[in-house]
């Protein structure tokens, strides 16, 4: 893998005060541990986002130089916070390594090739895994691992098993976790219209009116009441 290099500045300052200076001053507050004791730093973070363009969701090894000094050290950017509201970096943790002792990263699984099921039955791609967890020295640290999707139709899984794993990588992520699979096209939503036609083209059925009832003739008046 590409070698790396980011520049460090030692800080003495702590606390809040002491990080709203150095991100006016245009520096990012950090940390280095995994030596006798944690360090804490400042880096450019134009350094730092040139460094993971491109590389996202995989662990960076990264040649460390102290700002003033030949010293330099092995390490790996383990983490980095933003700002929620402006996505400025706002901290970076960074891990000493040794070159020799095995370590424990995350690799981005980025996804090549057409698959059949897409191309020939307008399945939908679906990426299920996006980074595996994997244990190597710290110089066989792949930028990603390529998950080829090309031969999957419709219901096929690619899984961790089926990845390209390089000579000295160890996965950690089950084997049988899902990368990928192909999913049936969506079913396209038919409006009801036929149903609407056929009501429209129904006879209507005929008006029911209510009969009407003869007119009651008056009832004859009693000869007696109209002696009365």
């Amino acid at each position: 893998m590409d070698m790396r290099e980011l520049t460090i500045m030692p800080r003495e300052g702590l606390g809040k005060g002491e990080a709203k200076r150095l991100r006016r001053a245009g520096r990012t507050p950090g940390i280095l541990y995994g030596g006798a004791a944690p360090v804490t730093i400042a880096v450019d973070p134009r350094d730092v986002f040139r460094i993971i363009h491109g590389r996202e969701g995989s662990t960076q090894l990264l040649k460390l130089t102290f700002a003033g000094s030949a010293d330099s050290k092995m390490a790996i950017l383990r983490d980095m916070q933003f700002d929620p509201v402006s996505e400025d970096l706002i901290h970076v943790d960074l891990q000493e390594v040794a070159m020799d002792k095995p370590i424990q990263v995350t690799i981005a699984v980025h996804h090549v090739g057409d698959a059949v099921g897409v191309r020939e039955t307008q399945g939908i791609l679906e990426m299920v895994l996006r980074e595996i967890q994997v244990s190597c020295l710290p110089g066989n640290i792949p930028e990603a691992i390529e998950a080829d999707v090309s031969n999957l139709a419709i219901g096929d899984v690619l899984t961790v098993g089926d990845l390209p794993i390089p000579d000295g990588v160890r996965v950690l992520t089950d084997r049988a976790q899902a990368v990928a699979t192909v999913a049936p096209p969506a079913a396209e939503e038919v409006a009801p219209v036929a149903a609407v036609e056929a009501v429209a083209a129904a006879p209507a059925e005929p008006e029911v009116l209510t009969e009407r009832k003869p007119k009651e003739e008056p009832e004859a008046v009693d000869d007696k009441a109209k002696k009365k």
